[in-house]
């Protein structure tokens, strides 16, 4: 287990650790800011990355997180109709304020915030899959059944 985490990924480990979880958060040389660089970095396929986006309700202004295959762009009029409210994708400052980290670090877990989440259902076809820890730097490897035990998201077709 690495020694020195950056400190947001330290929390993602730690909130792995909380769940009983025995995922290990590893910091690397290169961005996984993008699900393009992380797949390259990590060596699997960009449909294996579970990307996190935080949107933004228009009218009740909570935020909502989807888990996407890096693959797919998700669909807002789907995501709409889930939230039941229309959606627009948060700027940055709210992703922060929300989640307690970073646009392109921000975990499927250990948010400042509780907030809804929808997973992709295409994540589930992996054996295993990638998702970010905390900074650009930081990834973990999970499986699609640990995504859902730690977030409690709710599996449903999101792709456009």
């Amino acid at each position: 287990m690495p020694t020195s985490l950056s400190s947001s990924a330290q929390k993602v480990q730690d909130a792995l650790e909380k769940l009983g979880l025995s995922f290990e958060v590893i910091e690397l040389p290169d961005s996984t800011h993008t699900s393009k660089e992380a797949a390259k970095a990590i060596g699997c396929s960009v449909g294996q990355i579970a990307k996190s986006l935080v949107f933004r309700g228009k009218h009740s202004g909570k935020p909502i997180l989807v888990v996407a295959s890096g693959t797919n762009r998700v669909d807002e009029k789907k995501l709409k109709d889930l939230a039941k409210e229309p959606v627009k994708m948060a700027d940055p400052e709210f992703v922060r304020s929300e989640t307690g980290f970073a646009i392109g670090g921000v975990p499927p877990l250990a948010h400042s915030k509780p907030m809804e989440i929808f997973i992709d259902e295409d994540l589930l076809h992996f054996e295993e899959i990638w998702a970010a820890a905390g900074t650009p730097h930081a990834v973990f490897r999970l499986t699609p059944s640990a995504l859902l035990k730690m977030t409690g998201g709710k599996v449903t077709s999101i792709k456009v």
